[in-house]
């Protein structure tokens, strides 16, 4: 290969790469997704250091804008990426930001909440830059990164004067940015048709993303279980603890195969493929939220209750995981014409069983509780199984 061949590979311009045939992760999306594990863990310190409500409600305010920056960088990625010499360069740029506002999340609603949204506002900068890019690049794309550019540089502004506001006015400036960068996407309409995401590069890096977050659950359940003094009982505790991380692991895989991208392309039905995406924030959210509460289950006393706010924290969030894997569940018979009325309706039952629990379950035991969680989540997937058997039977008959 000539030197001239090697400059050409480095330097490339944005293009669609929506047409393409299976794409996977490129290492520096694997390296970006890293990085976000510190994000995903300082937002789990900030949770374990206060589980009550205030507590709860500030850890999501943070979650909030992490998880859209992510969201933001993969689905430019998913659309435009060429992965050469000038995408890589921004992408380091990027990753600074991300880390420098990873270092801002432990008060990032107090004292360092300027530097939390300095950094945002930076992250998002660069995003804009990107789509600049596309948009010089890519004609036929323009009416959609047009619209990026916009909300998007809207949302960056906002954040970065919100750094030189006081508080709390900072933090209605905040949700200004959001309300106008979450409904960029959401009132794109056909738009989302025209140009959508890549059918096998964007589900695998939501997957990669929510194992991420699942291995922070893995870490809490470690970090508590480091601390006890084994008998039976905390055996048992942490056993069924990973057996829940394991159900919620069995209930989003089992339907990532990214026919909601083909929906939205084919069909035209762009709420499918937005409704799957947006339902991926709750699950992230509670996903880490039951990875600090397994962890102070296990270190709570195996014979005795469940101090209240470890017992609500638990099954509240294992609530919202389900919730949210329903709405999963909901648009996979959306995307396939067929309505997966029992399993969507079973984890949302399954969910509200686990709120029921955080509201009666006072007197149980870290073991009676958590063995009966573990129920709770098997009990959809064995409903996913015999509507399988149910369908298939119905198929071979016909």
């Amino acid at each position: 290969m000539s030197n001239d061949e090697r400059l050409m590979g480095w330097v490339q311009f944005p293009r669609l790469r929506m047409g393409e045939g299976e794409r996977s992760a490129t290492w520096l999306e694997l390296f970006y997704d890293l990085v976000f594990v510190v994000a995903v863990a300082e937002l789990a310190h900030v949770l374990e250091g206060d589980v009550s409500i205030t507590g709860v409600l500030g850890f999501v305010v943070l979650f909030v804008p992490v998880w859209w920056a992510w969201i933001g960088s993969t689905f430019y990625a998913t659309r435009f990426d060429t992965d050469d010499l000038g995408h890589r360069l921004l992408t380091i740029v990027e990753i600074f930001a991300v880390v420098a506002f990873a270092v801002e999340i432990h008060a990032g609603l107090g004292a360092t909440s300027g530097g939390f949204a300095l950094g945002y506002a930076a992250v998002r900068a660069i995003l804009v830059g990107k789509y600049l890019g596309a948009h010089w690049n890519v004609p036929e794309a323009r009416p959609l990164t047009r619209r990026y550019m916009l909300g998007f540089g809207a949302d960056a502004t906002l954040w970065f004067l919100s750094a030189f506001v006081p508080t709390p006015y900072r933090f209605g400036l905040w949700i200004i940015g959001l309300l106008v960068s979450f409904g960029t996407p959401l009132t794109a309409g056909q738009l989302h048709s025209e140009i959508p995401p890549h059918r096998s590069h964007l589900p695998e890096r939501f997957g990669l993303f929510t194992i991420v977050v699942l291995g922070e659950s893995v870490v809490s359940l470690v970090g508590g279980a480091v601390e006890q003094t084994w008998t039976i009982r905390s055996f048992l505790v942490g056993g069924f603890s990973l057996a829940i991380i394991f159900c919620l692991w069995w209930g989003y895989f089992e339907d990532l195969d990214g026919s909601e991208i083909r929906a939205a392309a084919e069909a035209g039905r762009t709420g499918v493929y937005q409704g799957w995406l947006y339902a991926h924030l709750p699950l992230v959210i509670g996903l880490t939220a039951v990875g600090i509460s397994i962890e102070r289950v296990l270190l709570a006393s195996p014979g005795s209750s469940i101090p209240t706010t470890s017992r609500w924290l638990l099954c509240g969030a294992l609530a919202t995981c389900l919730f949210a894997l329903g709405a999963i569940r909901y648009t996979a018979g959306a995307r396939v014409d067929r309505s997966f009325t029992v399993s969507w309706t079973g984890r949302i039952g399954a969910g509200g069983v686990a709120l029921l629990l955080g509201a009666v379950g006072g007197n149980l035991s870290p073991v009676v509780l958590c063995g009966v969680l573990v129920v709770v989540c098997i009990a959809p997937i064995l409903l996913d199984f015999h509507e399988q058997y149910v369908y298939r039977s119905h198929e071979v008959e016909s």
